[in-house]
């Protein structure tokens, strides 16, 4: 008998994958959270039904999400991350040496214990020393924080359930807040190309550019998220993600990347024209 992992994508769309075994299965107090094993796809995690991430693609995600800031950024020292309690962003942080502290905000606790212990690839910096893990809501945690943080990190869970504050303006100018004169913000956000994952990545989009004056979208192609077209936010209060580009000096660091270069950055800036449509239609 064979086993599959649906997850609908729309009404009329789904991707399957098969499944060799279930890992793990429980429920913490804020969603249900389930860990399997594919031939596919090696292990992947999976949130109240949604996939978050595969041990064969995850490294595109976090590459993304983190190596284009910090190829901006000429000095980033105190790092914030919100979400990502998979610790895959906390291990691409974690290659530089530079950075002085990070601070991991998590609403559930469970999804890193379970991450740890299943999803080692991605969870396996946990125990550098610069790291501060905090078990709370990153909505409230914001609203306490101002001019700390040269870049925060916003790996969010989709625009609903225990994520869906991170989706809002409150939110975003709480973040504008709490960063640097020079900060760099830099968010998951959605994908472009069904219907109902544009009109989240419009409203998103429309939160950031009310909030920040440099506000950019880039793209990378990620096989198991909707379309495989995903999208990631860049805002910043003074950095612009193209003109501010050290190529030299992110080079000359010599960090090996499956996904991200600096030619890829550069292109990942130029989306489609569909997609500036949607967003010229919020701007």
């Amino acid at each position: 008998m064979e086993f599959w992992f649906s997850e609908f994508h729309t009404p009329n769309v789904k991707l399957s994958i098969r499944v060799d075994r279930q890992l793990f299965s429980g429920r913490s107090e804020f969603q249900k959270i389930d860990v399997f094993e594919s031939p596919e796809f090696g292990r992947f995690l999976v949130l109240d039904g949604y996939m978050m991430l595969t041990e064969k693609d995850e490294f595109i995600y976090h590459e993304m999400i983190t190596h284009v800031p910090m190829a901006v950024h000429p000095e980033v020292k105190q790092v914030l991350v919100i979400g990502a309690g998979d610790g895959g962003v906390v291990r691409e942080l974690a290659r530089y040496p530079e950075i002085r502290h990070i601070d991991l905000v998590e609403i559930d606790q469970l999804v890193v214990e379970v991450c740890k212990t299943y999803l080692p690839q991605t969870a396996c910096r946990f125990d550098d020393p610069r790291l501060t893990i905090r078990y709370e809501d990153g909505l409230k945690y914001i609203r306490s924080c101002e001019n700390q943080y040269d870049l925060i990190i916003v790996d969010s869970t989709d625009p609903f359930g225990p994520g869906e504050g991170l989706f809002t303006r409150e939110f975003y100018g709480n973040c504008y807040k709490a960063l640097r004169e020079d900060g760099i913000l830099v968010n998951q956000h959605e994908s472009p190309f069904y219907s109902g994952d544009a009109s989240a990545c419009q409203r998103a989009h429309k939160n950031i550019v009310e909030s920040f004056p440099v506000s950019r979208v880039y793209q990378a192609h990620i096989p198991t998220y909707p379309s495989g077209h995903w999208l990631f936010g860049f805002a910043s209060k003074k950095y612009h993600p193209l003109r501010n580009l050290d190529e030299v000096r992110w080079n000359m660091r010599g960090l090996s990347c499956r996904y991200y270069t600096t030619t890829l950055h550069k292109g990942a800036f130029y989306i489609p024209a569909y997609v500036e449509e949607l967003l010229k239609d919020v701007e």
